[in-house]
C-alpha cells in the first residue's frame, strides 16, 4: 500500500473521491434484510457489520476449546458446534449476485472462533450463485496459548475496570481473544479480495482497514486513521446512528418500523458525511450522531491497535437533510497494548419470578425472601456464589389496571454445583433444588401469591466470566490469507505510545453559577438532555448532551462527578466515576468503572448491557431554567 499522498486513482493529481462503507450489522440478531438491501439499491464501495460481542466470544471460545479437548460443547450441543456465527450467512446469501454485479466489497467479524471455517461456507455460497468473488481472511484473534502460558508464569493481567490482578478472580482461565486493527483487512482488499471475514477485529476496525486500502493510508497516517476509527464507531452499531435506541425516538413515530441503515463517505483526510439508506424510517442528524459517538467510549481517548483517536474536539454539523459532517479527530500513535477478553466457566445460573400486586409490595418481598432462605437453611444457602431477590417496577397510586398494579419480583441465583439448579432435583426435596425451594411456600405465601407459569428459567444454565485486560501487541500474531492462497503476516505497530491506565478525568472548570440562567422548575433531566449509555465488561458509559449552545453552559456546570453520585441513589456503588466534556457536541461523559456488577455474561442487573442506565438518569429530576423547558420537551 502506498501512502496518502499517492492518491491512488486520483485524477489529475486530486485525491481519490470519498470511500462509501455502509454499517450493515449492529450484533448477531440484526435484521436480515440490510446486506441485500444495501448491495442491491444503494450506491456504495464496502458494506461492513459486526456480529460479535463478549456473549459470543465466550461461547463461541469456550466451544473451540471444549471441541479441541473433544468434550460436549458448552452451548449443550452433543456435535460439533459451529465456531463461527451462522446467521452472517443467511444474510450474505441473497445479497450476492449484487456483489458481483455492482462490485461491492464486504468486510465483517462474523468469523468469531473459526474464521476459517466461515471462509468455506461462504466460499460454498459464492459457488453456489455461480459468480467470481474472491474471499480474503484475517486470524491471529485467538492468543489463548499465549495468555494462558503467561498466566501460568504469573503474569498479573490487571482488568481495566477494577484494577485488580487476575489471581484474586477466582476463576481459572480457558480462552482469551485480543481485539485486532484493520491493517489485515486493507491487506486482504489490495490483494483483490471481494469478500473480507474476520475473528474478533475491533467493531470500528472493518472501517478503518477498508478506508485504509482505498486511499493508500499506512499506519503512518495517524490523523487518517483516527477519524476513520470514529466514523466506523458511529456506523458500526447499525441503526443506532439513524433512531435506532435515541432519546428523541418520539419525534420519529409513526415511522420508526424500518430504520434505514447508515452509510458513511470518507474524504482523504478522514472526514465524512454520514447518511442513510433512501425512502427508509429513521433519521441522521447530529442528535442521533451525537448519540452513537458517545456510546461505549471511555472517555477523550478512543484506542485502536492502529491508531489512538482524541475525540474532545470532534465536530458534527447538519449539512443538509439526513446528512451530517464529522470531523475534528486528532490522531495520536497506537498502545503499546491491545485489549484482550479472557473467559472462564463462571458455574450455572437460574431465575424464578413472582407476581407482586397492589399494596405492601416491599413487606410482600420481604417475605418471600425470609420464607425461602428458611427453608434452603444454611447448609444450602452456602451453595450459592450469588442470591439476590429483586423488585422490577413500581405500583402508582391509585392504580387504574390490575396489570398497572403488578411487578415482577425476580430470584437470582448463581453457583459451581449444578446440583442445585438441576431439573431432575425439582421433586427432590432431600438433595434440594432451586426451583422447590422458591415454590414451595407458595400455600403459606404472601397476599395473591403467583408464580411466573414458566419455571424453565429455574433451571440451571451454564454463564462465564469475562475478564477484560491487555496484552502487549508483539504478543499477538496477526495474519491476512490472501485469495490466492498466500498468507502475510501483520506486524504489530512500531510506532507506538505507553498511555496511563486511566483516561483524564475533570470536574467542570470555570462553572457557571446556576442562579444564573433565571428561575427554575423541578423536573425529569430527560425534558431537556439526551444521551446514550452502554457496557464495556463491567464497566458503563453515560453520555449526556443538549440541543442548544446556551443550555451547554448549564450543563457542564451542573453535571459534576458529585451530581452524578447524587442522581444514581441508591445505585452508586461508590467506585470510581470519570468526568469528561466534549464541547463541541455540547456533551459530558461519565465512565462508571465496575458499576455493572462483572459485565454482560454473569451480571446478575436488569441491566445487563448498560444500555438503560441513561434512561434511569434522564428520569432523574433536578431544577431545570424555565427557560429552557418553554423550548419543548425532548
Amino acid at each position: 500500500m502506498g501512502s496518502i499522498g499517492d492518491a491512488p486513482n486520483g485524477l489529475n493529481g486530486q485525491p481519490k473521491r470519498g470511500i462509501r462503507i455502509a454499517g450493515c450489522s449492529g450484533g448477531v440478531y440484526d435484521r436480515k434484510r440490510a446486506i441485500h438491501d444495501m448491495a442491491k439499491n444503494e450506491d456504495v464501495d464496502v458494506i461492513t457489520g459486526d456480529w460479535m460481542s463478549e456473549c459470543n466470544m465466550t461461547l463461541r471460545g469456550s466451544d473451540k476449546r471444549d471441541r479441541l479437548a473433544q468434550k460436549s460443547m458448552t452451548s449443550g450441543s452433543t456435535v460439533v458446534a459451529k465456531g463461527y456465527e451462522p446467521y452472517f450467512l443467511d444474510e450474505l446469501d441473497p445479497a450476492i449476485p449484487w456483489l458481483a454485479k455492482k462490485g461491492t466489497k464486504i468486510a465483517v467479524n462474523a468469523g468469531a472462533s473459526d474464521v476459517h471455517g466461515l471462509a468455506e461456507a461462504v466460499r460454498d455460497l459464492i459457488k453456489k450463485h455461480g459468480v467470481d468473488l474472491k474471499v480474503g481472511v484475517v486470524d491471529g484473534d485467538d492468543v489463548t496459548d499465549v495468555v494462558l502460558d503467561l498466566y501460568k508464569k504469573g503474569e498479573p493481567f490487571h482488568n481495566l475496570p477494577a484494577n485488580k490482578p487476575i489471581q484474586e478472580w477466582g476463576y481459572d482461565p480457558i480462552c482469551a481473544q485480543c481485539y485486532l486493527g484493520g491493517t489485515g483487512i486493507a491487506a486482504c482488499f489490495q490483494a483483490g479480495a471481494d469478500i473480507v471475514l474476520c475473528g474478533r477485529v475491533a467493531d470500528a476496525s472493518v472501517t478503518v482497514g477498508a478506508a485504509m486500502w482505498w486511499h493508500g493510508w499506512t499506519r503512518d497516517n495517524l490523523t487518517e486513521l483516527a477519524s476513520a476509527l470514529m466514523i466506523g464507531h458511529i456506523i458500526e452499531c447499525s441503526t443506532y446512528a439513524t433512531g435506532g435506541y435515541y432519546s428523541g425516538f418520539k419525534s420519529l413515530a409513526p415511522n420508526d418500523t424500518d430504520m434505514g441503515y447508515p452509510i458513511a463517505e470518507i474524504d482523504h483526510k478522514g472526514d465524512a458525511v454520514i447518511t442513510m439508506e433512501k425512502g427508509r424510517d429513521g433519521v441522521v442528524n447530529t442528535a442521533t450522531v451525537a448519540s452513537q459517538l458517545l456510546y461505549e467510549i471511555q472517555g477523550p481517548l478512543y484506542y485502536n491497535s492502529d491508531v489512538t483517536a482524541s475525540i474532545e474536539d470532534i465536530v458534527i454539523k447538519e449539512i443538509g437533510p439526513n446528512a451530517v459532517h464529522v470531523s475534528g479527530t486528532k490522531g495520536l500513535p497506537p498502545p503499546a497494548t491491545t485489549k484482550v477478553g479472557i473467559t472462564a466457566k463462571g458455574g450455572y445460573q437460574a431465575e424464578f419470578h413472582f407476581y407482586l400486586t397492589g399494596l405492601d409490595i416491599a413487606e410482600k418481598a420481604a417475605m418471600i425472601e425470609r420464607q425461602t432462605k428458611a427453608l434452603m437453611g444454611p447448609q444450602h444457602l452456602t451453595r450459592f456464589s450469588c442470591l439476590r431477590f429483586m423488585i422490577a417496577g413500581a405500583v402508582p397510586s391509585d392504580p387504574q389496571s390490575q396489570d398497572e398494579a403488578t411487578v415482577d419480583l425476580r430470584i437470582f441465583a448463581q453457583t459451581r454445583d449444578p446440583d442445585i439448579l438441576s431439573g431432575n432435583n425439582f421433586v427432590d426435596s432431600d438433595r434440594g433444588s432451586f426451583a422447590r425451594f422458591c415454590i414451595e411456600n407458595l400455600l403459606q405465601g404472601y397476599p395473591g401469591s403467583t408464580m411466573a407459569p414458566d419455571m424453565r428459567t429455574a433451571i440451571g444454565r451454564p454463564f462465564f466470566e469475562y475478564w477484560v485486560s491487555l496484552l502487549p501487541q508483539t504478543c499477538v500474531r496477526e495474519q491476512a490469507y490472501l485469495p490466492d492462497g498466500s498468507v502475510v503476516d501483520i506486524p504489530p505497530p512500531t510506532v507506538v505510545r505507553t498511555y496511563p491506565r486511566e483516561q483524564p478525568s475533570y470536574d467542570p472548570a470555570s462553572p457557571a453559577d446556576l442562579a444564573s440562567f433565571g428561575p427554575t422548575t423541578r423536573a425529569p433531566l430527560g425534558y431537556v438532555v439526551l444521551g446514550r449509555s452502554g457496557d464495556k465488561s463491567s464497566n458503563c458509559n453515560l453520555g449526556l448532551f443538549v440541543r442548544r449552545d446556551d443550555e451547554w453552559e448549564w450543563l457542564r456546570s451542573l453535571l459534576t462527578i458529585g451530581k452524578i453520585r447524587e442522581l444514581l441513589g441508591k445505585d452508586d456503588k461508590g467506585k470510581q466515576i470519570d468526568r469528561c466534556e466534549f464541547p463541541n457536541i455540547r456533551a459530558v461523559h461519565f465512565l462508571l468503572k465496575d458499576h455493572l456488577d462483572r459485565g454482560f455474561n454473569s451480571t446478575s442487573s436488569f441491566d445487563s448491557l448498560g444500555k438503560n442506565l441513561c434512561e434511569y438518569i434522564r428520569s432523574k429530576h433536578v431544577d431545570i431554567p424555565e427557560r429552557f423547558l418553554e423550548r419543548g420537551r425532548v
